[in-house]
């Protein structure tokens, strides 16, 4: 059925000659190895042909906006890299074209891309005026392996990924190379910079949290005791404690709220109650991680009505959140925080004797029960390890009021930097660094890259910028 859609699109667009296709879904991939475009007889039937010669490599659509040209694309994979033989799957890709010889920023979200993928420049994509490959990490969305065995999802599988897509477009580009990512993206980022060194000339990461002794997590501790003005601290404290001393009623507000959106609870946390203590010990971290210190007038009191109270919550945390729909989507990525990556390992001491269910703060809670795994603490030793000691040409950004900027990474002294962005919350980036830094990261980045500042700008305004991070209510 796939062949017979791919066909019928070659042969209108071989009538057509259009210079665009709009983007096709990832379910209706065409299975072939060849591409839906037509082009004309110049340099951009050279790039599609040299990408269809890839091996592996499909090209499911193709676009033009604002001087570039955007293909949504797949390339089989391994389902283990270390055992070949037990089969492939296909890994989504996306590809915003400027020039062959102009750098390339690797994009990697940690996540899934888009149901239906679209242009966008992440900051360094942007500061390049670069290429820009984004790259969905296996185990989410279609990229998943059929069946799938999750002792698969690993750090070096994924930077395995990476390493052979990297490999096979090189083919194409001549630029200097840039990875980049924010938050597990660029947790992923610099996974991908310890296993393959080589890849790529430079990474700047994110918000990237680095927790290489799982249960030493004094530093989130230390950030809720020190974060934004002491008289909003207190009262995001009284609105969890408020919160968990109306559970009945706050409760019966959830179970309307689910029993209205279809939320069920059954294939994660077990039930209503378990999951508004989750939501609630999350809204401080939410509150701070979303949120800046302008918000902290919203803050309701502790007067506020039980409606007040959970309406708040709700458009902070996101009460749809702890549900078996809402943690679908990133249940590859909890799975990952039991197994490998780590989690905040909160003490939660203002709320003593309003805690019910114990343990409850950490990944095992919020994924399907076959799936719950022990820790193994040796890959964020081992990449924290490196990170120190020799890693080069690595930048890293921090906001100051992240949470998830509390535990950092310590950069080596070979050519590697870190930021942090005055008063920034999760969304930190180098553009929001006062105007020294801003300007020496800036210059950093481009000398990585090969690039000089007189770049060209005006046709790419259309293309829209990239955060880089999903949106935790429509992921």
């Amino acid at each position: 059925m796939r062949s017979r859609l791919l066909a019928a699109l070659a042969a209108s667009m071989a009538v057509t000659s259009a210079l665009t296709l709009q983007a096709l879904p990832a379910e209706a991939r065409p299975a072939t190895r060849t591409g839906t475009h037509a082009g004309t007889p110049t340099a951009q039937d050279d790039l599609l042909e040299r990408l269809r010669a890839i091996p592996g490599l499909t090209v499911v659509s193709e676009s033009q906006q604002a001087g570039y040209r955007f293909f949504v694309l797949s390339f089989t994979q391994p389902v283990d890299h270390k055992n070949p033989g037990k089969g492939t799957f296909e890994q989504r890709l996306t590809l915003l074209h400027r020039s062959s010889d102009a750098p390339v920023v690797l994009f990697t979200g940690g996540y899934g891309l888009p149901v239906n993928p679209a242009p966008s420049r992440t900051e360094p994509t942007q500061l390049l005026d670069g290429n820009q490959v984004s790259v969905e990490h296996r185990f989410f969305r279609t990229s998943r392996p059929d069946p799938a065995d999750w002792d698969d999802l690993t750090i070096w599988q994924e930077a395995t990924d990476e390493h052979r897509i990297v490999q096979a477009l090189k083919t194409i580009y001549s630029g200097r190379w840039i990875q980049t990512g924010a938050s597990k993206g660029g947790m992923t980022s610099v996974y991908h910079r310890r296993f393959y060194p080589g890849d790529v000339d430079g990474v700047v990461a994110y918000v990237a949290p680095n927790d290489p002794v799982n249960p030493q997590d004094h530093a989130y501790d230390r950030f809720f005791a020190r974060v934004g003005p002491e008289d909003c601290r207190t009262a995001l404290e009284d609105v969890q404690r408020e919160a968990l001393k109306r559970r009945d009623r706050m409760v019966a507000l959830l179970e309307q709220d689910a029993a209205r959106n279809g939320y069920t609870f059954t294939r994660t946390l077990g039930s209503a109650d378990r999951s508004f203590e989750m939501t609630v010990l999350d809204t401080a971290w939410a509150f701070w991680q979303y949120m800046s210190v302008a918000d902290c007038p919203d803050v309701p009191p502790a007067t506020a009505t039980d409606a007040e109270l959970y309406a708040w919550i709700d458009a902070v945390t996101f009460f749809g959140f702890y549900t078996d729909q809402g943690l679908d989507y990133y249940t590859p990525y909890y799975y990952q925080a039991a197994t490998q990556l780590g989690w905040p390992d909160l003490r939660f001491e203002h709320l003593r004797g309003l805690i019910r269910h114990r343990g409850l703060y950490q990944p095992n809670s919020v994924i399907p029960a076959e799936l719950r795994s022990r820790h193994d603490p040796r890959p964020m030793l081992d990449v924290d390890r490196w990170v120190r000691t020799r890693a080069e040409r690595m930048m890293f950004v921090y906001g100051e009021n992240d949470p998830w900027s509390a535990e950092r990474f310590t950069p080596s002294r070979r050519d590697s930097y870190l930021y942090v962005a005055p008063g920034a919350n999760h969304g930190a980036n180098i553009a929001r660094l006062p105007e020294a830094d801003r300007a020496a990261a800036t210059a950093t980045l481009r000398r990585w890259a090969g690039v000089s500042p007189a770049l060209r700008t005006a046709d790419a305004a259309a293309v829209p910028a990239d955060d880089m991070l999903p949106d935790r209510r429509t992921p």
